[in-house]
Order: structure tokens, then sequence, then C-alpha cells
């Protein structure tokens, strides 16, 4: 076995990115953030996008930071790995030039437009091949929208999903990395490519998908060009990890069994099983539960959850009032509030946008048995949506254990939602199930490990992988205060 490589996660969220320094060996699994950046949507008259180009810069930037410090640690680097959000892509022409920047997932463009897709497949049809959960802002939809603005707009060129786009970028290779791909609502659950059917069937143009290519192989070397821009003297391989940060955070599951659920829980709450094989049944369908592609072949059958979005929303919105209030002692207050408060369904489309995120909340509740008193005290609003998260993703992973027939005994909470204490012990009450909270840098993991395995600094199946984790985590565990049914 090789000594332990340094290899380059860039790790891209909805609202930041950063770049993570590994060091991966048989014996070895550090991690070290040695940048971050602001990410997010930017509103302009005609809709909302990404600063995808100000993205890639930040990423330059903090790749070069992480190779400078890694060769001052005697270890070059030896690769570089992206993950990020699904569904969202950049038009490029058969030049190379970005002909369209990548709208954000939030953008209205998307409203009204599932009729119009459904009207030319039926959704039966539609789920039984892609066994995706109908989404408004499913790339396949996105696709509708641009041809209902102009007809001609996607002739002629090529959609690279957001982690394909910055790959090409950084080697010149165009491809659809599978797990990312399989977020689109055109792939076939079953093979993993593209289904032909769909492809007809909503007229889109030939050549507009790159080929699909798995997880954990390389794409290519970084070009000359940008290795002169990062300061390499070296070539340096960007492989093709779980670039659907999902996927990269479930390998990140420190599961010592099979019988696990996870919750990948950040701006979007992630919440399913792992399978060998898609469920694409009708009572699959009307649950609203997605099939998604992961690392090795697996499928994440998995259900969206809103997420913290809701409490980061609401963070801002009191900010711009003029009130900044400490995350910390919010919780700690929240959690003294008795239980029993309103519950409200955190996938109301109507908390989906930016906004005033509090009174839409208080709004939502007043249609309960327990409606909150107006304005809304931030630590009544706060309890409220974590009550309320914890209640969606216990429903979430008690239909995913009965409609897979897979059995669970342990829910792993990965990311930033693993830190709320509050959260993760509510969702253990409401599931009646232990919940197991870490590591908060699942994604990071995961995309390390599957590139250090590419490149033969470690081996093993995911079960290998996850051992690894467990290993180098501290994890907590918390037990269900009172057990369902009781």
């Amino acid at each position: 076995m090789n000594d332990p490589l340094a290899l380059a996660a860039v790790d891209l969220g909805a609202s930041s990115g950063r770049v993570m320094l590994g060091r991966v060996g048989p014996d070895v699994l550090e991690l070290t953030e040695v940048a971050r950046f602001r990410n997010g949507g930017v509103r302009l008259p005609d809709g909302l996008y990404w600063d995808v180009l100000g993205l890639y810069l930040d990423i330059l930037a903090g790749v070069r930071a992480a190779a400078q410090r890694a060769t001052r640690a005697g270890s070059p680097l030896a690769g570089i790995g992206i993950d990020s959000w699904a569904v969202d892509y950049g038009l490029v022409d058969p030049a190379g030039a970005l002909a369209g920047n990548p709208r954000h997932y939030r953008d209205s463009r998307t409203d009204g437009v599932i009729a119009d897709v459904h009207a030319k497949v039926d959704p039966e049809r539609l789920y039984e091949i892609s066994g995706l959960q109908f989404l408004p802002f499913n790339t396949l939809y996105q696709f509708a929208a641009d041809r209902q603005r102009d007809e001609r707009r996607l002739d002629g060129v090529q959609a690279l999903l957001v982690p394909d786009l910055l790959g090409y970028w950084l080697t010149g290779v165009r491809a659809a990395e599978e797990t990312n791909a399989s977020t689109t609502g055109l792939m076939d659950a079953r093979t993993g490519t593209w289904s032909g059917e769909l492809v007809e069937a909503l007229g889109l143009p030939a050549g507009l998908l790159p080929d699909v290519v798995p997880a954990g192989q390389v794409l290519g070397e970084v070009s000359a060009d940008v290795a002169a821009e990062l300061g390499l003297d070296h070539d340096v391989p960007v492989t093709t990890v779980g670039s659907h940060d999902t996927a990269s955070a479930v390998v990140g599951v420190p599961a010592g069994t099979t019988r696990f659920g996870y919750i990948s829980c950040g701006t979007w709450g992630l919440v399913g099983v792992e399978l060998d094989a898609p469920v694409l049944t009708e009572e699959s369908r009307q649950a609203n539960f997605t099939n998604e592609r992961g690392v090795d072949g697996t499928i994440r059958y998995l259900r969206n959850v809103m997420g913290l979005w809701l409490l980061s929303e609401s963070l801002r919105a009191w900010s711009l009032r003029g009130t900044d209030l400490d995350l910390t002692d919010l919780l700690v207050a929240a959690a003294s509030l008795p239980a029993g408060g309103p519950l409200i369904d955190p996938d109301d489309p109507v908390l989906l946008p930016p906004g005033d995120m509090p009174e839409r909340i208080v709004r939502a509740s007043q249609r309960t048995d327990h409606p909150l008193p107006e304005p809304g005290d931030p630590e009544v609003v706060v309890r409220c949506i974590l009550d309320s998260l914890a209640a969606a993703f216990a429903r979430a992973v008690l239909d995913a254990e009965r409609l897979s027939g897979h059995d669970v005994d342990v829910v792993h909470i990965v990311g930033g939602g693993s830190q709320n204490a509050l959260l993760c012990q509510l969702t253990a009450d409401a599931a009646g199930k232990p919940v197991v909270a870490g590591p908060v840098e699942a994604t990071a993991l995961g995309n390390l490990l599957v590139q250090a395995r590419t490149l033969g600094a470690v081996s093993g199946d995911l079960a290998a992988l996850r051992a690894r984790i467990r290993a180098t985590t501290r994890l907590h565990r918390y037990e269900p205060r009172t057990r369902r049914g009781s």
C-alpha cells in the first residue's frame, strides 16, 4: 500500500463552499479546512442565478492554498474531487464557451412547469423510469422552462451539472457523473443510463446530455493552464467522486451495520436508506420518494425535506430587521419550551423561496390546532421549526423502512444538523429509534475516501470505508425518551 496521499475535496453547498485538504492512507485519515467562501443566489432582473464564475475563482484559490500547504508538509497534492448540490447546470457550446449561466433551483421560472411536462409523459410512467421524487426544480422541469422561454435555447449546447462544469474547466473533459446525473429526472433508475424514451418524449435535442460516468474514476488531469494557475509542477488528477453532495455524505455515514437510516442534514434534509435496487412502486411514487444513484452501484432511496433552510432564512430575516441573535442561545431557549407545540409542513411550497420566513411560519402555524402568537418570538419560531423538522424526518425514515422493506435499527444524522443537539434528540423521540450524530464533515470525508480508493491509497468496499470513519470520529448517541407506541 502506498504512503498517505494529500487530496483536495471541493465541497460546495447552497450558502457556502470550501476546500478541504485531506491526508489519507492505510492508517491515516486527517482533514483540514484550508478555504471557505460565500455562495448563494444572485437576483437579477430576469431571475435568480448562481455566480459560477466567482465560485470557480474561489475554488482555484482554495485548491492553490491546499497545494501549497501540502507541499510545505512534504506531500505534494495528489488529487482533486468536487461535490455540490444537484439539478442545476451550465450550458456549454461546441467551442467550450459558457452559453448559459446556471440558474438557481429556487428561481421561479419553473412554477407551473410540472403540469406541462406531465402532459407529455404520464407521471406514473415518468416515475416508473426515473424513480425520482417530483420536485419543481428537477433538471427536466428546468429544461422545460428554458424551452418555454426560448424554443431553441437548448439547441447546439451541452448541459453540464455544476460539479461536471467545474470538472470540465479544470480538465477539459466533459462527462456526467452518475450520482448527480440521477437527480435530473432523465436517467433510467434501473440501468443508470440516460432514458432515450424520456429524452425523445420531452423533445430534448441530441447531444444535450454528456456521457454518464461512475463515481470513482479519473476524469482527467488538470490542464496545463490550470496547473500553472494553481502553481503545480506535476500532474494532478481530478477524480469523479459522489458529485452529488448527498452521495458523498452517505459514503461518510459511519454505520457499523446495513440496517441504518440516514439524514444528511444541512440546507436540505435528505432522509432515507441505502439499497441495492430502486423501489419503483406506485405506493413509493405516491409517498414522493426518490431513487438516486449512490457510490458503488447503490441506490439512495430517500425523501427531500426542506431542512435547516427554515432556520438559516429565519435568522437572516431577523437580522434584516435589526435583530442579530445568537443561535446557541436561541436553541437553549427553544429547548426549555414545552413539547406539544404546532407542527407545520416543512415542505410547504410557500417556504421554498427566500423571504420573511418567521412570518410565513407563524401563518402556517395558524392552520394548526396550536397557532403561534404574532409576531412570533424567535425561540418559539425556532422550536416550531425543529419540532416540525424532527417529525418530518421521522416520518421519512419510517416510510422508507416500510416502502423498501429495509429494516432500520439506528438513524445516522450527518452534516451540519448533527451539531444541533435539540434537533437530534427530537428526531430520536419522534422516530422511536436511536440517533447517532456525526460526523459534521461526512461529505468531505466521503469525497476524500473515494478519491483515495481510486488512486490506490486505500482499498475496500463501503463498509470498509465507513469503518475508517468510525475509528477516527467522535460520535454522539441520542436514545429516544419514549418509544413509539408507548
